[in-house]
C-alpha cells in the first residue's frame, strides 16, 4: 500500500537517488550491524522503499530487489560505485 501511494505522487520527471547505510546501534556483542539500501525520491524528498541487506553480503544483492519492488522505468537512477555492477 506505501508503496503504491509513493508511486503515485512521483510526477512526470522522476529521479531517484540509491544508496546503502549502515544502521548506527545496532551491532551488539556478536551480532553483525544491519545494512540498509534506501531508494530516496529527491524531488519529493520521500523514501519510496528499503531493502535490508542478508548477512554476510553487500548492497550488490539488495539493489536488484529493491529495484524490482519499485516501478523506475522513465526514472533517471543514481547509484554509487557499488551499484556499477553487471548484477545491478
Amino acid at each position: 500500500a506505501f508503496r503504491s501511494w509513493t508511486q503515485g505522487l512521483l510526477g512526470s520527471f522522476r529521479q531517484i537517488a540509491i544508496d546503502g547505510k549502515c544502521l548506527r546501534g545496532t551491532a551488539r556483542g556478536a551480532h553483525s550491524p544491519v545494512h540498509m539500501v534506501s531508494a530516496f525520491a529527491t524531488e519529493l524528498g520521500l523514501a519510496l522503499g528499503q531493502e535490508k541487506v542478508a548477512d554476510k553480503s553487500n548492497e550488490i544483492t539488495a539493489i536488484p530487489a529493491l529495484l524490482a519492488a519499485l516501478d523506475v522505468e522513465g526514472c533517471l537512477v543514481s547509484l554509487d560505485a557499488m551499484g556499477c555492477q553487471k548484477e545491478v
